[in-house]
């Protein structure tokens, strides 16, 4: 499982030099795993091979127009749950902090849930805490995978393994919720500028709790799902 998370974190990074140069090897080292089962290794062949047969551009500006132009498709997890609300900060620095408490220590340049990062991060944990981060991300990456099926994009693969890879169903309310949720279409550049016309996410907020970790994380999400008028919401979280 952890080979196929580190390769899962790799295909969905933006594409260079020596992702592509590497996609056979990349391959080689995936096939050559027998405890990964034939249909991830399957699912992540195909966007290797996919990379493996691209022009570096062409691979760029397909990652681009994919991930960094449509909003309903950000690598961001908690772009998904929080939007530029004030629990996304506090979110991300719970993040960082369990990162940081297992001594996972990230570029400065990227947030920490840009999801290869996150799913870097799970390759080096436990099984068992592996499994309970998937399913605590499950209707994230579910609806992800959805979105690209629909665009018939080979990115979908990645988001079908790491299904396969997760002992949990997505909750599927949660999953609708998602999918239920407006598109914005990469080609309405207008449309994109007034989207990403956003607050800076900081990591201001309550900084100094310290229920951080798997159990922040889960109840973070949770929360987002809630309706404005729910008394939970009066619940510090």
């Amino acid at each position: 499982m952890h080979k196929a998370l580190k390769i899962i974190s790799l295909l969905l990074s933006y594409p260079s030099d020596e992702l592509l140069a590497g996609a056979p090897e990349l391959k080689s080292a995936l096939d050559g795993d027998d405890t990964i089962a034939r249909e991830v290794k399957l699912l992540l062949g195909r966007l290797l091979d996919d990379l493996a047969g691209q022009d570096l551009y062409d691979a760029q500006e397909r990652y681009v127009y994919l991930f960094d132009r449509s909003r309903s498709l950000s690598l961001h997890l908690f772009e998904h749950v929080h939007g530029e609300s004030r629990d996304r900060g506090q979110a991300m620095v719970d993040l960082m902090t369990m990162y940081e408490d297992n001594g996972f220590v990230i570029d400065a340049k990227e947030l920490p849930d840009y999801l290869p990062l996150f799913l870097e991060f799970l390759s080096t944990r436990s099984v068992e805490e592996v499994d309970d981060l998937l399913a605590q991300t499950a209707h994230i990456t579910a609806a992800l995978g959805e979105r690209l099926k629909k665009r018939q994009s080979v990115y979908a693969d990645p988001f079908l393994a790491l299904r396969l890879l997760s002992k949990t169903t997505p909750d599927q309310k949660l999953l609708k919720e998602l999918l239920d949720g407006a598109e914005d279409d990469p080609n309405d550049l207008s449309a994109l500028d007034r989207i990403w016309e956003d607050e800076a996410v900081t990591f201001g907020g309550n900084a100094g709790d310290n229920s951080c970790g798997p159990d922040r994380l889960r109840t973070q999400m949770r929360a987002a799902a809630r309706k404005p008028n729910d008394p939970l919401n009066t619940i510090p979280v």
